[in-house]
């Protein structure tokens, strides 16, 4: 709430947004984070000129990992998976629609219908919060501006494949990002909101990074850019 809350003291005409994703995976308040988004929404469509595609959700790492969390019966190796995702922060999600990991494993140990089961359980449970089915559904891999000056990622991309041919790297970042000296195919600057290490915000000639940490005891970051790249204005939050 209180980053929307500087976005709306600084807001002008004009303005869009776009969130870099991770809105799971992290902390005790993921239901109320979903509906901050929401609420917010709401808010910014009631602007004169704003439409809904002026409101971007990129999915992040978690998101993705929710994705397939509810494809589980699918997996050649459940159990496996299970565990890599719990390793990788997916117990809090679980926890935000009343879920446990040991829950999902007994799912698992009986079979694909038994998982099949608990997935459309866990399907069920998050449309009985308002909007927030609305939102995974709406999640996108990347967004850009309308005539290509800027590109938006969640964790990085392959600065060897244009964005139609992107796959993993979106989610999981590529050590190359920051080794981008040119425009990436015809983009002026291409942002990231999560870098592994989350060494802050990392402003490079066409690239730059926003990840102060949040859910990790750091902050959380926003910046304003404009068409030709450069950062109007930018916001940091204690997490």
């Amino acid at each position: 709430m209180a980053m929307h809350n500087e976005i709306s003291r600084r807001w002008r005409h004009g303005d869009r947004i776009v969130y870099l994703g991770n809105y799971l995976g992290r902390g005790a308040k993921i239901r109320e984070v979903f509906d901050e988004l929401l609420s917010f929404r709401i808010n910014r469509l009631c602007l004169p000129g704003m439409i809904p595609e002026d409101i971007v959700y990129l999915r992040g790492a978690q998101e993705e990992i929710w994705r397939s969390l509810l494809q589980l019966q699918l997996a050649p190796q459940p159990t496996e998976v299970l565990d890599w995702m719990v390793a990788n922060d997916v117990g809090h999600s679980l926890a935000a629609y009343d879920e446990t990991p040991d829950e999902v494993r007994k799912y698992v140990r009986e079979g694909i219908l038994a998982t099949t089961k608990w997935t459309n359980r866990l399907r069920e449970k998050v449309r009985a919060y308002p909007g927030h089915n609305d939102i995974f559904i709406a999640l996108r891999r990347a967004a850009y501006t309308e005539d290509g000056e800027l590109l938006f990622v969640h964790a990085g991309l392959d600065p060897a494949l244009p964005v139609i041919e992107q796959n993993d790297s979106f989610w999981w970042g590529n050590r190359q990002f920051n080794e981008i000296n040119t425009p990436y195919f015809g983009f002026k600057r291409v942002v990231r909101g999560y870098e592994k290490g989350h060494g802050g915000v990392t402003i490079k000639p066409h690239t730059v990074t926003l990840d102060g940490g949040c859910g990790f005891g750091g902050t959380l970051e926003a910046a304003c850019f404009s068409l030709d790249g450069t950062i109007a204005d930018q916001v940091s939050i204690p997490a």
